[in-house]
């Protein structure tokens, strides 16, 4: 299939999405939005559209007029099967006792790990990147100093991994949610393709905002794998949502940003636990103090 893409970038974070949600209510409307925040310290994001056919440049062009966006950038994609491409780059990938695969893996996988098998979608988290795999091998040290949260949640879940992670490991109950109704359908197919539905919720959520989350609070654990500046936003909702000597797994940060999260984190109750960096990446543990 032919797949159009129209990329702009705009500054800050809300006229990010309501330019987003502007291009959905178009004639020609993506079948796919991302918006993503450029991490160069630029305060710019980018808004992008994938279609399968031609979008009209004319309206989009109005429209980032209308909203003090760069014009589009409009790109026909070459014709190729991208998730079956991933999917044969896609090697298994190991944290701890965590082993993250594709289906056309799974007869290699060893046996003595928890096996996590994630399919090439349109949603983050495969395990390949720094900032999954970290929080992986967090939880995984967790559990080896003998820590057994009872309820753990995993925001901004795209995949689920993380929560699936923590389900096959530990046997609790997890909730993962995403403001992503794709990431969504993606976790909640995933959790049912791995036998862990009644262990995992899925759900659509704005940081700590849905019922489900509020209903199924306070947790031992909390999983936020996304981004360094709206994480420091959730730094509030994280401390009052963990129980007293639960930890947050921070991640998404790339490593000189780092101790600017960690210090907003600090500041609102948090003591720090551990820093793991791999490549370009930090995840951070932190841990809320148990009351005295």
């Amino acid at each position: 299939m032919t797949t159009w893409t129209a990329l702009t970038t705009i500054p800050g974070e809300k006229p990010a999405y309501a330019l987003g949600e502007a291009m959905e209510e178009l004639a020609i409307a993506p079948h796919a939005l991302a918006v993503l925040e450029i991490e160069d310290g630029s305060g710019l994001w980018e808004v992008g559209g994938y279609y399968g056919e031609k979008p009209d440049e004319v309206q989009l062009d109005i429209l980032a007029a209308m909203h003090g966006a760069k014009a589009f950038a409009v790109s026909k994609l070459e014709d190729r099967d991208w998730v079956a491409q991933v999917r044969r780059e896609l090697t298994p990938v190991e944290a701890g006792r965590f082993v993250v695969h594709g289906a056309h893996d799974r007869d290699g996988v060893d046996s003595q790990k928890l096996s996590l098998e994630i399919e090439a979608a349109m949603a983050f988290g495969t395990g390949h990147h720094g900032t999954t795999r970290g929080c992986l091998l967090a939880l995984d040290g967790l559990i080896r100093q003998g820590w057994a949260p009872r309820r753990v949640a995993d925001i901004g879940c795209g995949t689920g991994v993380l929560a699936m992670g923590a389900a096959k490991a530990l046997r609790v109950p997890c909730v993962a949610t995403d403001i992503d109704p794709v990431a969504v359908r993606t976790a909640r197919a995933n959790v049912k393709h791995n036998g862990l539905s009644p262990w995992v919720r899925t759900g659509l959520s704005v940081g700590f905002r849905s019922p489900l989350i509020r209903e199924a609070a306070p947790f031992d654990l909390v999983f936020a794998n996304i981004l360094a500046r709206p994480l420091r936003g959730l730094a509030k909702d994280m401390f009052a949502h963990i129980a007293p000597g639960g930890h947050a797994v921070l991640s998404g940060i790339l490593n000189p940003q780092a101790t600017w999260v960690e210090s907003c984190y600090l500041s609102n109750g948090f003591v720090r636990s551990e820093r793991i960096v791999l490549g370009d990446w930090t995840t951070l543990v932190l841990r809320k103090p148990p009351l005295v």
